[in-house]
């Protein structure tokens, strides 16, 4: 046994040891990050110097943070002074372009989801359609922020994109023509017949909670809710948090971890913003990202819904727009979202309870199978397919959803078919 001396003199030693290893390791730390920063002003030199395109030294240095963010992740980015007025004015709900939201998948330039009632919604554009060239350049390496601005432009121009369809032999063109885009974010619709709440969220921007929540109030004695997430690309996370929050009223909502735990947040249900406890079924496929995400798993994980469709996206990762001046910006990933039960969504989506591919109801109108008693009957109605008639259209009634554009729509006709077995439970 050492003698308490002895043990303050090797603690003692210990201690300077330890010091001299930190300080040592501060000094190697602080000669390779001097190191480094010299050989990015090298670079930047050479470039400045010989580049065979004259550009100055602002944009050698715009480029170099553009490039170190786009090789960070598919989301982080550098917002110049357009970028920045563009993503503000997006989360307001009205932007100029085409209307079609993209991401970076497996290194391709992807649609997430065309927004309903928009040039490129019109043009038919897809949820998971690669956009190989925008006006005949190609997309390849491009960044986001390179293809979103490429497709934006003046209302009423056109702009060419090619497009790689999966089942489609070779890539095709589609013409578009520009326009303002002013979304609207939430609509609602009652099921002919049904007394079942139709409520289409489109993205998420600022009016999503509260127009959900005007919609749901209008309708009190709805026998369920179904909610449409499909080719709803995502938005804001407050609002995909509040738009929970009306069907549940306590739990942890979603969570988001990152490295500094300054990052670190629990968004959880509030009572007082409940709403309804009504039968829920949700609708999400491929084009289902980010905040609709959240939602669904949300609801899912919770027990509060029934999720049909196709599996989402698989975009859980969080972006801060971190201002660098008053004209320009950083999109950064700082952290990635959690459901409640702890599962990511990164690159994973959410799984359906009950897949369901898109396309009509099968039925057998097409097959001649009929009785001797009812062939007359068919027989006229046949002729009557034929005939000129001067029967008027029925007229598309905006607030409702007909029994044809159900059985036109078979992840919709699963959704009602599930709110009844909710209410017979």
């Amino acid at each position: 046994m050492l003698k308490s001396s002895k043990i303050l003199q090797l603690s003692g030693f210990l201690s300077v040891m330890a010091a001299s290893a930190i300080a040592l390791n501060a000094q190697t730390s602080q000669d390779s990050r001097i190191e480094a920063l010299s050989k990015l002003t090298k670079t930047i030199a050479v470039v400045e110097k010989y580049y065979v395109d004259d550009i100055n030294f602002t944009q050698i240095v715009d480029k170099t943070i553009s490039g170190l963010l786009t090789n960070l992740d598919a989301h982080s980015g550098y917002l110049d002074e357009k970028a920045f007025k563009d993503m503000q004015i997006q989360t307001k709900g009205e932007f100029g372009g085409l209307g079609i939201t993209v991401g970076i998948k497996d290194g391709a330039l992807t649609v997430i989801a065309p927004i309903d009632d928009t040039p490129a919604y019109k043009a038919g554009v897809k949820s998971g359609d690669v956009i190989l060239r925008i006006d005949g350049e190609s997309t390849i390496n491009i960044t986001i922020d390179e293809a979103v601005n490429k497709m934006r432009g003046k209302p009423n121009t056109p702009v060419q994109i090619t497009i790689v369809r999966q089942g489609e032999k070779k890539p095709f063109d589609l013409n578009i023509i520009r326009d303002i885009i002013t979304v609207e974010s939430v609509q609602a619709k009652m099921i002919e017949d049904e007394n079942i709440l139709y409520l289409r969220v489109t993205n998420f921007d600022q009016h999503v909670t509260k127009k959900a929540r005007e919609f749901i109030k209008k309708y009190p004695k709805a026998k369920g809710i179904i909610l449409d997430l499909r080719n709803n690309p995502g938005g804001l996370l407050n609002q995909a948090v509040g738009l929970t929050n009306l069907f549940v009223q306590s739990g942890v909502i979603v969570s988001q971890k990152g490295r500094d735990k300054n990052e670190d947040e629990i968004h959880t249900a509030q009572k007082g913003n409940f709403v309804t406890n009504a039968p829920l079924a949700v609708l999400i496929n491929g084009g289902s990202a980010s905040a609709s995400e959240i939602v669904s798993g949300a609801l899912q994980d919770l027990k509060r819904a029934v999720v049909i469709g196709e599996n989402s996206f698989g975009k859980g990762s969080v972006q801060v727009i971190m201002p660098v001046d008053k004209k320009e910006a950083l999109r950064l990933t700082v952290a990635r979202y959690y459901l409640p039960s702890g599962r990511t969504i990164q690159a994973v989506g959410v799984t359906p309870d009950i897949i369901v591919h898109p396309g009509k109801v099968p039925n057998n109108e097409n097959e001649f199978n009929i009785k001797e008693a009812d062939l007359k009957q068919h027989l006229e109605s046949e002729l009557d397919k034929i005939k000129p008639t001067n029967k008027k259209k029925e007229k598309d009634d905006k607030n409702t959803i007909t029994q044809k554009q159900i059985y036109d729509d078979i992840q919709l006709k699963t959704a009602v078919d599930s709110i009844k077995i909710l209410n017979i439970k």
